[in-house]
């Protein structure tokens, strides 16, 4: 019997470990840097010696009324750390009374109670003024004007009233803006609905340059870049994760100067070259938070994508706990047709964008060119054919099962981490 390989899949807040059959599986994962030694220290570091421009605290002056930007409860951002970064920063400046924090949500809904605590603790979340941005709530946006290339921009006007607008984030690899933080915490995450509709239209996410790790040429996030930069930002302040979810680096200063550094890091750490594709791609999407539902886990099965054979089978292992979800058009528009081909058509022909096409239109590209199983403890098989998916309930078996049927030359990849690895053939 051939020897097995254990890999440990990042799987909701647990993990998942499978065994797999070690000369015939290679397992892809990003680089592993240590955490911070200390990351009071790195944060601070951050604020008083940016990339470009001055430190925080020659940006802000007394009385000023401060809004900041933050993840919302879907991403692994250090809310509490980062918050409390710039409090400490900015003591004798400002006063928490002097902050306003926007849950930059996009079109997801918003934060409840106690996401915002485990998010931010308690002490934050009763002490200082903490809204949910809503694309879709009319008396929370201000029209900006035409930004990039035709896009008529609204944004949330507790961040367009405010004195200094601060941005911060975490730096990931990103399967159609290329990167994540930086001046996405600006639009999307803050913008109304019409501007995300316009920025995810069929168009863009069509464009090959739309993909993982590509920022410049990408025309979304070239139009991203270009609403952040002229409607203003005063500082921006990302970090970089490790696999624990730690702050390996912090970075601030000018949005993009600052956001150029942050992924040039990543980009190191996270590209990872194979030498072949293969007939099974095992993934995952990152773990809790990550994969929360089958929305999210979109982008694990896009980077299992990039080296999955023609025909070939991808499974990813997503725990969905929030399910598809149910809010938001995701599901529907998913089953709206009877197969990926018919649904790339059909989203192609449209001359408006529907909330969440973008996710499903990904997704169908990716279900044209291979089989896609999800192993997850929340969605039934029945509501996953619905969606052109698939569960899978023991991930060793379906890989034996779809090697043997493939014959002795047959090869699985893995990537334990999901999309925070993106792997390429060299």
């Amino acid at each position: 019997m051939s020897e097995k390989v254990s890999v440990d899949l990042a799987y909701g807040r647990t993990g998942l470990t499978v065994e797999l059959p070690g000369e015939r599986t290679t397992v892809v994962a990003p680089a592993h840097p240590p955490a911070a030694p200390d990351v009071e220290v790195a944060l601070r570091g951050a604020l008083r010696e940016p990339v470009a421009g001055p430190p925080l605290r020659e940006r802000v002056r007394p009385g000023q009324r401060i809004a900041v930007s933050l993840c919302d409860a879907t991403r692994p951002q250090p809310r509490e750390a980062m918050v409390r970064a710039l409090l400490t920063e900015l003591e004798g400046i400002a006063t928490p009374e002097d902050f306003t924090l926007l849950v930059a949500t996009g079109t997801h809904r918003g934060n409840t109670d106690a996401e915002l605590r485990a998010m931010l603790g308690d002490e934050l979340v009763d002490t200082m003024r903490i809204i949910n941005h809503d694309c879709r709530d009319p008396e929370m946006l201000r029209p900006m004007g035409t930004f990039g290339d035709g896009v008529a921009v609204s944004l949330n006007r507790h961040w367009v009233d405010a004195d200094v607008r601060i941005t911060t984030g975490f730096v990931e690899p990103h399967f159609f803006a290329g990167f994540s933080g930086g001046p996405k915490l600006v639009a999307p995450g803050l913008a109304g609905l019409d501007t995300v509709l316009t920025l995810h239209d069929a168009a863009r996410i069509a464009s090959p340059r739309a993909t993982w790790a590509v920022c410049e040429g990408n025309p979304v996030h070239d139009d991203v870049r270009a609403i952040a930069d002229g409607t203003g930002v005063d500082f921006a302040f990302d970090v970089v994760l490790n696999r624990e979810q730690q702050v390996v680096e912090a970075f601030g200063g000018d949005l993009l100067p600052m956001h150029a550094a942050a992924r040039e890091v990543v980009r190191e750490l996270s590209m990872q070259p194979v030498p072949q594709r293969y007939d099974v791609v095992v993934t995952t999407n990152s773990g809790f938070p990550l994969d929360q539902n089958v929305y999210q886990a979109v982008k694990g099965m896009t980077a299992a994508a990039t080296v999955v054979k023609p025909g070939g089978l991808i499974i990813c292992a997503a725990e969905c706990s929030d399910g598809f979800p149910d809010h938001g058009s995701f599901r529907e528009v998913l089953a709206s047709e009877p197969t990926p081909e018919a649904l790339l058509r059909a989203i192609s022909g449209r001359t408006e964008t529907v909330p969440d096409q973008w996710q499903v239109q990904i997704l169908a590209r990716v279900l044209a060119t291979a089989r896609v199983g999800v192993h997850t403890t929340h969605v039934t098989d029945a509501d996953l054919r619905t969606a052109h998916l698939y569960r899978v309930d023991d991930i060793a078996t379906a890989v034996a099962e779809e090697l043997a049927a493939r014959g002795p030359q047959a090869r699985v990849c893995v990537l334990p981490e999901g999309p925070q690895t993106i792997p390429y053939v060299t």
